[in-house]
């Protein structure tokens, strides 16, 4: 789905591994076929950009959790499409605990073989050109602790790469829990992606 605004466009990829499809399109993107989520979503950026609709300049890509994991992964394997990343209370370090049902479990030798290929934090390298991402994540959250954001944005550090980092020392997976943290949250997210995917002065 595409939808015009003013000054932009907003696409949803309906990409599989979600449930807008019911249960088999849940499951076609399960365990070891999880690249197939990730190259549904490249090749709806690929189209964006082929139909003129957008640009590798101003194309910017947000995901939360399992979408963190998402954005993180496409953001390794194809960064010229993109000039921004929003990344929201994100799995990206699947080397640790991980959901067997959905992604694998990294403990098992067979699965970590698959699972290691897409893991955003083992796949940066300091030879690719990356966009600047944004990580945002929560010090209490229980589901996706902020280990893996932190983690993910001290390596590309480490490797030379430009981040934005913003770490809510209150809040849950779902964000801020009051009107004024949420508020501060939107807030950072489109001031980011003003700033990276405005036009050039």
């Amino acid at each position: 789905m595409v939808t015009e605004g003013t000054g932009g466009v907003y696409a949803l990829a309906n990409i599989r591994g979600g449930g807008e499809f019911g249960p088999s399109w849940h499951r076609a993107a399960q365990r070891e076929n999880r690249q197939r989520a990730f190259d549904d979503f490249i090749a709806v950026a690929e189209d964006l950009i082929a139909r003129g609709i957008s640009s590798p300049q101003h194309l910017g890509i947000m995901g939360h959790s399992n979408g963190g994991l998402l954005v993180g992964a496409v953001l390794t394997q194809r960064p010229e499409l993109f000039n921004a990343a929003v990344l929201l209370n994100p799995h990206l370090d699947l080397s640790g605990d991980s959901d067997p049902d959905e992604l694998g479990d990294a403990k098992d030798p067979s699965d970590w073989e698959y699972m290691r290929e897409y893991s955003p934090y083992h796949n940066l390298t300091p030879q690719k050109v990356y966009p600047s991402p944004l990580f945002l994540t929560a010090t209490t959250d229980d589901r996706a602790p902020p280990g893996d954001a932190r983690k993910m944005a001290a390596r590309m550090e480490e490797m030379g790469h430009s981040v934005y980092f913003y770490e809510a020392t209150e809040g849950t997976h779902g964000g801020g829990v009051t009107l004024h943290q949420q508020a501060t949250r939107d807030a950072l997210i489109f001031a980011y992606l003003l700033d990276q995917l405005r036009e050039a002065p």
